[in-house]
């Protein structure tokens, strides 16, 4: 089957909930308007639709592989990157002056969701160069920006983040990779690096490898970690390409899905040293890192939207295609299509209930950033920039969770087929596993999201969102509708629960951490869950307004019904998990370590 990107949806997405319009008032965003956003994704549409999306069962069938230090990527993957690259898609949202777009965040997330629904194993490549690209444009000198910025934004070279070791995976405190000053001002960088993406490909002419690596005689933990750029091939001076680093690939990983992403333990340092760059100061690697991480961890939220929309389309034209058992109704007098029966209904609903309300908050979020960045007032900068930070670990966590929920569901729509590899649902769910595990597992961002984002400040942003949320719930009142006002009771118990569930972990932090954890990753899905539907709640309303109108009748009553289904369906999950969350911790701790 082939993919169709919801340029429609995404649209309505960008005009109705991350409203577009006041993004476009903001400073440097002038041209970035809903106009400018259709066309955008129309053409990211085409080229994902026609070059990209082919290569994805292809590159599950005959991945990347490894020979004598050599990467060759699947067939066809280096064309169609060189057209991704000729077509500015790499810069679409990086500075002006760089050779970037400038485009704002609100539409680039929504491209970076159509690439991945074409195909994800070719889509990290792009993903983690942005990442390098946005940590180096924070803290890199202004050489190092006019040296590896443009030609990754150009497409020539493409950006790693090197942070895990075999001893070290969530924990960089253990980073033994070493760094040792040179009299020239280089370093020499020994060690060993792994699950390194795209860290050696045959789809551009160098990579840029930043690096996490211990200074000689830095202090121990992650107060001692730097950030090196370790490229593959050094510089000259003039820009072009010199010597081969001593960075080598020495194997790929054999994976359960992202087959045709190479994956790569990277060794440094075996013939006399890798030459690095320190990138800011010594010490302040992780710091610097970690605006590397957070870009690359709402990104892998998208990620999983896009993969549950891929999953869903796949889903729906299967069950229009098969042909199994009488309708329980009798509507049609023999066998029908599968989708005439009840629970495929509900199976799609479910799946497509979660999608959309996955996009509305990953858009309202990056609406959030841009305003975060750009806006004139200070204080709405900080307002926005708080918000952002609140609703990352809930994209990332969140969307990735549902999206493995929503790829078994298209698995189990398929019936005996979807286990057989030949129909390409299995594929899909065997790609989503690795969202909820790399850049940070679904506990990490939860940890997060209970500590930094809950904890500290006592439940004051998370409440503050809640009431935003309130106000939809009388906006919900207002409008009257019977739709409206059942999802207003569905949204109003969720947010309750919500509630209850913040006063507690702000409470248990200190007094009992091992409570208010114990409940951390219910309490993100419970938040995510709520964000999710909150929005489908406001695009309820904005449907509404289109249909009073007459516009697109058959597309807002779609909008509608699916918002009602997630309030009625998806929403109650939030009580049962205050419950688990308030009442649970006592069960998860009585059971001794050594009865496991």
């Amino acid at each position: 089957m082939t993919f169709k990107a919801p340029v429609k949806d995404m649209l309505f997405a960008l005009e109705h909930l991350a409203q577009l319009d006041q993004i476009a008032r903001l400073p440097g965003f002038e041209d970035a308007n809903l106009e400018t956003a259709q066309a955008v994704l129309e053409e990211c549409a085409r080229l994902n639709e026609e070059v990209v999306a082919p290569l994805n069962w292809e590159g599950d069938k005959k991945p990347s592989w490894w020979q004598d230090g050599e990467v060759r990527t699947t067939p066809g993957f280096a064309e169609a990157f060189r057209q991704y690259a000729e077509g500015g898609w790499q810069g679409l949202q990086h500075p002006v002056e760089f050779g970037g777009q400038g485009l704002p965040k609100t539409i680039g997330a929504m491209c970076t969701e159509i690439l991945n629904a074409a195909n994800l194993s070719f889509a990290l490549c792009p993903l983690l160069t942005d990442g390098a690209i946005e940590a180096l444009l924070t803290a890199g000198s202004d050489a190092q920006k006019a040296t590896y910025i443009p030609p990754m934004i150009e497409g020539r070279w493409t950006g790693t983040m090197n942070l895990t070791e075999p001893q070290a995976g969530s924990d960089l405190s253990l980073v033994r990779t070493r760094a040792e000053p040179q009299p020239d001002g280089t370093y020499k960088i020994f060690g060993t690096k792994i699950f390194i993406t795209y860290g050696e490909h045959d789809m551009a002419d160098n990579i840029v490898h930043l690096v996490l690596a211990r200074v000689t005689g830095a202090p121990e933990g992650v107060k001692g970690i730097s950030l090196f750029i370790v490229p593959k091939y050094l510089v000259n001076a003039d820009g072009s390409l010199g010597a081969r680093n001593d960075v080598r690939c020495v194997s790929i990983e054999h994976k359960l899905g992202i087959k045709a992403s190479p994956t790569c333990v990277l060794q440094y340092g075996d013939q006399g040293g890798a030459i690095g760059y320190l990138v800011g100061e010594e010490n302040r690697g992780l710091e610097y890192m970690f605006i590397m991480m957070n870009a690359a961890r709402y990104a892998v939220g998208v990620q999983g939207i896009a993969l549950s929309e891929r999953a869903y389309q796949k889903a729906v034209q299967y069950a229009r295609d098969r042909v199994q058992s009488r309708p329980v109704d009798g509507s049609v007098a023999g066998a029908a299509p599968i989708i005439h029966h009840p629970d495929v209904r509900r199976m799609l609903m479910t799946m497509r209930a979660l999608t959309e309300g996955c996009r509305a908050m990953a858009a309202v979020a990056a609406a959030a950033y841009d305003a975060a960045h750009h806006h004139p007032d200070a204080a709405v900068r900080r307002q926005n920039q708080a918000f952002y930070e609140f609703m990352v670990p809930l994209v990332k966590g969140y969307s990735t969770e549902i999206s493995h929920e929503v790829t078994s569901l298209g698995v189990q729509v398929h019936g005996g087929m979807g286990f057989i590899e030949e129909t390409g649902a299995a594929q899909h769910y065997r790609d989503a596993k690795i969202l909820t595990i790399y850049e940070g597992t679904t506990a990490i961002q939860a940890n997060d999201l209970v500590g930094r984002k809950t904890a500290r400040d006592g439940g004051t942003v998370a409440l503050a969102v809640a009431a935003q949320v309130q106000a939809t719930e009388a906006a919900l009142a207002a409008d009257g509708s019977p739709d409206a006002q059942a999802v207003r009771v569905r949204l109003q118990a969720a947010r309750e629960a919500y509630e209850e569930v913040v006063r507690y972990i702000a409470s248990q932090a200190k007094a009992d951490p091992v409570a208010a954890y114990a409940g951390s990753v219910p309490y993100l899905m419970l938040a995510g869950n709520l964000m999710a539907g909150w929005q489908m709640a406001r695009a309820l309303l904005a449907a509404q307004r289109e249909l009073t109108a007459g516009r697109d009748v058959a597309f807002m009553r779609a909008k509608i019904a699916t918002a009602r289904f997630y309030a009625e369906h998806i929403l109650p999950r939030a009580l049962a998990q205050r419950d688990a969350i308030v009442y649970g911790a006592d069960a998860l701790k009585a059971l001794a370590l050594e009865a496991y």
